[in-house]
């Protein structure tokens, strides 16, 4: 009993370290991990990943804690940023998200929409975190 006890304790301590790099997500959403890098300064990261919206689904609102540096590869998103119009941005088009503000990312096209977003956070904090 103790030792499956530790073996699940183990296993729920990798999904813990995996869950404080990227958060849970919405259905329809998803944020694939494609490297992450320690960068020249102190206590800061790169995080690269791609993002996937099916038709109408929204990331959720959320902050991180750094910049995020994005390019649409296929589709389109509606970027809302608390304090600015929204804003459509279609496949070959980029944007960016200064640190800690609350936006929120929205395919509100016909087909998938995919993104490759750089962000440049502090490192062990998760690459987002659901706005209150």
């Amino acid at each position: 009993m103790k030792i499956k006890n530790l073996i699940a304790i183990g296993i729920f301590g990798i999904f813990g370290i995996f869950s404080t790099q990227i958060p849970a997500q919405q259905a329809g959403f998803t944020r694939v991990p494609l490297q992450t890098q320690d960068l020249g300064t102190p206590g800061k990261v790169a995080v690269q990943a791609r993002a996937e919206f099916d038709p109408g689904v929204a990331a959720g609102r959320h902050t991180h804690p750094g910049e995020e540096l994005g390019y649409v590869l296929e589709g389109q998103l509606e970027l809302r940023v608390d304090g600015q119009p929204p804003k459509i941005i279609k496949a070959g088009e980029t944007f960016f998200v200064p640190e800690g503000l609350v936006h929120d990312g929205i395919n509100t096209g016909a087909v998938k929409t995919k993104v490759l977003a750089t962000y440049v956070v502090e490192k062990g904090k998760p690459v987002a975190t659901p706005a209150k």
